[in-house]
């Protein structure tokens, strides 16, 4: 049970709400009770956005957003984004040999350059992204062997 004091044009009003679900509530109001029947809500169909596409545009594609998981060697140690942003910087390449703790890569997320650290000493296997590519959280960024 909630009480509620209001005051409407100097007049004040006490409410007691006694009972509410999805459909309805029972309420109070300076003593006379009411049963309030609720709307539903109409779901909004959203429709997709579609953008008309230049001659030029349509050779040179904006980056898509990079999310892959392929299958790695037992042992191998997978570095994912743990949050979505862009590609600042490489600071490995295949076959670079790297200790726990060293910078791998420049993650820019909401302004800011994120260190993404070695979790374990290893060579590297694979990278999996570019320099200015637009990555999700999740997204395989550097395999470690």
């Amino acid at each position: 049970m909630k009480v509620f004091k209001y005051k409407i044009n100097g007049s004040p009003y006490r409410v007691v709400v006694q009972k509410s679900d999805d459909e309805s509530v029972e309420l109070e109001v300076n003593g006379t009770p009411y049963m309030v029947e609720l709307e539903q809500k109409k779901k909004k169909t959203i429709s997709p956005i579609h953008r008309q596409v230049s001659s030029s545009a349509q050779t040179e594609s904006a980056p898509k957003p990079t999310i892959t998981r392929t299958a790695v060697a037992v042992g191998s140690v997978v570095v994912k984004a743990p949050l979505p942003g862009v590609i600042f910087d490489l600071r490995v390449k295949v076959g670079d040999t790297v200790k726990k703790g060293d910078t791998l890569l420049v993650l820019e997320a909401m302004k800011m350059e994120n260190n993404i650290q070695a979790p374990s000493d290893g060579k590297i296997a694979k990278v999996s992204v570019l320099k200015g590519d637009s990555i999700l959280e999740g997204a395989e960024l550097v395999v470690i062997g």
